[in-house]
């Protein structure tokens, strides 16, 4: 089931969203590929740790974070992949690994790779390993407010 924290706040902040429910899936190419939606279409929840800070790195499904580029773009001395240890306690109605994007809802930051921006929608887990949730990435960026950056590896290099 959604967590209603989620349907609440998009509920209560007026975004367009539907759910789409699906058999359960545990990866996000996974997912991507059991609902037919393209992986760079698809978000995943990346969880991140800036200098012991926990924090949310959204990207299509089809690329990993470069945590270099990470560290170099935060500031930060320190930028690791969190362990599932890590997180598991901060996100209570979520199940591990299905966390929606919205780390302002968990009192976490939130660095959104820019490609997300190429799509005028942004399809992402919506707390279960069965849910999603596509909804507007005009309605998302304005909810979540994200730091948009470039810091997912495996796409192709910005023109000059």
């Amino acid at each position: 089931m959604v967590p209603a924290r989620l349907t609440e706040y998009l509920d209560g902040n007026n975004a367009k969203y539907v759910i789409i429910s699906h058999a359960p899936a545990f990866t996000a190419q996974g997912i991507a590929s059991l609902t037919h939606i393209p992986g760079k279409e698809l978000a995943k929840t990346v969880i991140v740790k800036l200098d012991g800070t926990l924090a949310m790195a959204i990207l299509p499904a089809k690329f990993h974070v470069d945590v270099e580029m990470l560290r170099k773009i935060t500031a930060a001395k320190m930028v690791a992949i969190a362990s599932e240890d890590d997180f598991k306690d901060q996100f209570p109605d979520c199940e591990t690994g299905a966390m929606p994007p919205f780390g302002n809802l968990f009192g976490l930051n939130v660095f959104a790779d820019e490609s997300l921006e190429q799509d005028a929608e942004i399809v992402f887990n919506a707390g279960t390993h069965r849910d999603l949730v596509r909804m507007f990435w005009s309605d998302y960026k304005r909810l979540v407010r994200p730091r948009v950056v470039r810091f997912a590896a495996g796409q192709p290099a910005q023109a000059a």
